[in-house]
């Protein structure tokens, strides 16, 4: 949910001005609906319950992972994004809620050599701003969804694994399945990585997450992804980039998402894949021009392209 490859980093990007408009995209979540998983059998699942059963379970995933990028087609959906700026009992502050809906396409392209997985590639379409067809200027704003987006679940494919410290938490049932849940947390925080570029600014913050995840026991399917920050972060502001006034720095005090997917049939040939059904986050980031915002994300009309321009519903 930029670009380089999915990890636990977050991206920030803002107005160029200290106290002007601050978007907070959590990595995972700017991908939005790139996450998808085939429902193929998998391997039977171990008996083994508790911290025992973390690395057997973990391999399943990352090879479940595997699975979904070497099989992997284009897929379109709609996606619906509300914007909604809240006040400090976050709830909605009055203000203007902006409201987005996107034709999302997801691709994949492999390594020319067959080094490593495909990477993901979502590409949004504006369709609509508050129920109107956009206008030029409507895209992108800060707090808008970004364009172009990559893969959030690389964080689990094999090779990345270990730059994650996964632990048991219990097992249960989510959403009707047979389910195992594993926190998680970033192994090697680094300093923020800010750059400037016209009206926005990006920030990279390298380790500094945690979160929680819930897989299927049977198919190591991702049911659910939660991540929020470890601790808040300061940014200074470039002397550059200061105006009258404003703050010396602001200040990211909380980050929160939680991504939910759910099957989706496909049929000739028939096929289900898991796909995000909503993300949601919440973010607080002193000294902004918004600062709590609240970001909903649902995903609809899910088709997938075969060949020739063939669209399957």
């Amino acid at each position: 949910m930029a670009e380089s490859k999915i990890s636990d980093r977050k991206r920030l990007r803002a107005r160029g001005r200290a106290g002007g408009d601050i978007s907070l995209n959590l990595r995972r979540l700017a991908v939005i609906a790139t996450v998808l998983t085939t429902a193929t059998p998998a391997a039977a699942p171990q008996d083994s319950q508790g911290p025992a059963a973390v690395p057997d379970l973990m391999l399943r995933v990352g090879q479940r992972v595997e699975q979904y990028y070497a099989r992997a087609r284009s897929i379109v959906c709609e996606e619906a994004v509300r914007l909604e700026p809240l006040g400090s009992d976050l709830l909605s502050d009055g203000n203007h809620v902006r409201r987005l809906v996107y034709e999302l396409r997801v691709a994949w392209d492999a390594a020319a050599d067959g080094s490593k997985p495909p990477d993901a590639t979502v590409l949004r379409q504006l369709v609509s701003v508050d129920g109107k067809p956009p206008r030029a200027g409507d895209e992108p704003g800060c707090l808008d969804p970004k364009p172009v987006s990559t893969e959030p679940l690389a964080m689990l494919l094999g090779e990345r694994q270990r730059e994650f410290a996964f632990s048991w938490r219990d097992s249960g049932r989510t959403a009707g399945r047979s389910s195992v849940t594993m926190d998680y947390k970033s192994l090697t925080p680094k300093p923020p990585a800010v750059t400037w570029a016209g009206p926005c600014v990006s920030i990279d913050l390298p380790g500094r997450t945690r979160g929680r995840v819930w897989v299927d026991r049977n198919t190591a399917e991702v049911l659910r992804l939660d991540e929020g920050l470890i601790g808040s972060v300061e940014i200074p502001v470039p002397r550059e980039q200061m105006r009258p006034g404003s703050p010396a720095a602001f200040v990211v005090e909380r980050a929160d998402s939680s991504i939910r997917y759910r099957p989706v049939t496909f049929r000739d040939p028939d096929e289900i894949l898991m796909l995000p059904e909503s993300i949601d986050t919440l973010q607080v980031i002193r000294n902004s021009g918004v600062p709590r915002l609240r970001i909903v994300q649902r995903f609809s009309n899910y088709k997938r392209f075969i060949t020739a321009g063939r669209v399957v519903e």
